[in-house]
Parts: structure tokens; sequence; C-alpha cells
């Protein structure tokens, strides 16, 4: 799970990324190069806690998520595209973080020369909607020439194809981002590895200066969310030691930083969900597709789980809460037998039962 954090030069995108990964990469002028900078977080999970205070186990680990903090993007993509380098990185990605300017600083000029929000968050996502149009239009070149030589592939396949990319060259035209346009289940399969990034999950951060009030911003797209947080100020906060940290949350009245309900947002915003296993040696969180089959949530364990899956054990995180231990569990008949087919919930705890 990778989230590209994004961004026009100026806009705090490298603050933010020291912000959630603790890390120390220097802000300030862009050097106009391709850089990329990564770090893994903890997803911040009260169950997880609940569940390592009840089992005291000999390790607690949280799920993760990966960010990379993008350089190279200004909003300037010409009828070429963006370069190939740069591209390659974004294709990689399964989601983005935009940070969007809203402070204003005098020593530090926005590189279009005024704070427009709006105009910032267009210019990122027009930049995306050429890309994809240059894209579709090559993919259609080439079904083209598929059609004319006619041998090769089943050509009822292709026919799918054209009608697929021609659909998306319409939506592109008219500046509709992939991410409103519907897809199926079999032609999720037919996109599979083309990287369309206006289909990528966008999460839009508001950067604001200490005590500014966020702008009013509309972003109604699907598989988008937009959360306003202070960079800086959230980046000084996550580099104190976790003492000093604890001390000034409490004098300023704050439950936990914006940080944590930012990686939240951004775990769910890409269709994720958690699972998870407890027991005396561990307490993890494992991550899983919403909509995911027992069968496949055991493959996030182990693919020996998933190759013999027989069962699950299943049990809702409430009901362990509310008991207070496996045992208690067991005796009110909470705990459940489920197979191949059952839907794992959020906050499921699992045992596989399986045969190699």
């Amino acid at each position: 799970m990778r989230l590209g954090i994004i961004g026009l030069p100026q806009s705090g995108k490298t603050t933010l990324f020291n912000a959630l990964t603790r890390s120390s990469q220097p802000t300030g002028a862009s050097t106009g190069r391709i850089e990329v900078h990564t770090g893994v977080v903890d997803v911040p999970d009260p169950r997880v806690d609940r569940l390592s205070a009840m089992f005291k186990p000999k390790k607690t680990i949280y799920a993760k998520v990966t960010y990379a903090d993008v350089a190279g993007l200004d909003g300037s993509a010409s009828r070429a595209g963006i370069s190939g380098t740069l591209l390659n990185q974004l294709t990689q990605m399964d989601g983005f973080i935009h940070v969007v300017r809203c402070f204003e600083n005098e020593q530090v000029a926005h590189p279009n020369g005024s704070i427009n929000p709006l105009r910032d968050v267009q210019s990122m996502d027009g930049e995306f909607l050429l890309n994809d149009l240059i894209a579709v239009e090559r993919k259609l070149e080439r079904l083209t020439e598929e059609r004319k030589k006619g041998a090769g592939r089943d050509k009822g396949l292709v026919e799918r194809e054209v009608a697929l990319f021609e659909r998306l060259h319409a939506a592109l035209s008219n500046e509709t981002l992939l991410r409103d346009v519907e897809i199926s289940a079999e032609e999720e399969k037919l996109l599979s590895g083309f990287g369309l990034l206006s289909r990528k999950p966008m999460l839009v951060v508001l950067n604001l200066s200490e005590g500014q009030s966020a702008p009013q911003l509309a972003y109604e797209h699907q598989h988008s969310t937009l959360v306003a947080l202070q960079a800086r100020l959230e980046m000084e906060i996550a580099q104190l030691p976790p003492d000093e940290m604890a001390v000034f949350l409490a004098e300023y009245g704050i439950e936990e930083p914006s940080l944590n309900r930012m990686i939240r947002l951004s775990y769910d915003l890409l269709g994720l969900q958690s699972f998870f296993t407890v027991g005396p040696d561990e307490v993890r969180a494992w991550t899983v597709r919403r909509g995911a089959t027992a069968p496949e949530a055991a493959g996030e364990i182990h693919t020996d789980l998933q190759k013999g899956f027989i069962r699950a054990e299943v049990v809702a995180y409430d009901d362990l809460i509310a008991l207070g231990g496996m045992t208690e569990v067991k005796g009110r008949g909470k705990l459940r037998l489920e197979g191949k087919e059952y839907i794992v919930k959020d906050g499921d705890i699992l045992n596989i039962r399986f045969n190699i």
C-alpha cells in the first residue's frame, strides 16, 4: 500500500512527509529534479492497543502505510505529458495525497504568484487528465492497428477494449476525472496495470498556517477525500519525544495529532480494512481490501494458509471487548466457524484452520 505525496513547489508536501514519517528531509526551494523519498508508517488503531492490553503479547504490530514524497510535478505538463521517469514513479502509487498551499508567506513565493487553492487543485487534476488522455489515445491507436491486422488476440476481447477506451476518451475529453467513471469488474481486469493517474484515489490536504481557518473548497469526486491541517505544526509535534508530545497535546487539549486522522483517512481511501490475529506471542493488524473473502485474508498472513484453507474461526472485535476474553466469547457462543465464501468484516479477529 503506497501513497504518493504530490503538490506544486512550495506547497509544503515535504513538510507533510516529514510529519507523517518523522523524517528530516530538507524543505524549501525545489531543485527541479525528480526525487522520491519513502517512509513506512503505522496506522494508528486504538483497537490494536485494546487487544494488546488484553493479551499482553510479546509483539504488537500495527497495519502499515508507505508514503512517498514525489518531487517533479509543477502543473506545467505539455502536450507530450508527464516525463517518463516521473510517470513511472507515479503509476506505481496506489493513490495520491495532493498537498495544496493555503498559507501566506512573503518569504516563500508561490510559483503561480498568489494563493489560490482551487486553481492549484484544478491544475494538478488537469495535469493528470492530460496525461491520461494521451495514454488512452495511444492505446486506441494500437487497438485500431490490431483491428486492421485481424490476427492475434480474440476479436471479442479487442472490441470490448475499444469500447472501454473510447468511453474513457470521451470522459477525459469532457474533463471528467476517471475516478468519476463507473468501471465494471470485467473492465477493471482490462485496465489492470494500465496506471491511469486520474483513476487513482486522491486525498486533498489543505495546508494551513497556524490558526488559519480552512477555505471553503468543494472536491466532490468519487474515491476522493478532503482534509485540512497545519503541516508545519504537525511536523513539529511529530518530532517531539513521546513524553514531550503528550504534555504538548494535553496543554492544548488535543486528543491526538491531526496526522493520525489523516493516516486513517488515507488507509480508508484505498478501500482497505483491518482484521486481527491475537495470542500471547503476537497481536497484529493485517490489511485486506474491503469485500475480501476469508481465504484471501488468510493469504495475507501466509500463502500456505490460503492454499490449505479449511475454516476460519471468527470473533467480532466488539464481542471480544464486551465479554472480556476468548474463554467468555466461546462460552457465550460468539465464536463462529466460517467457510470460503465468508466476507471478512473490518475488525474481525481470525484464526485460520488449514491443512497442507
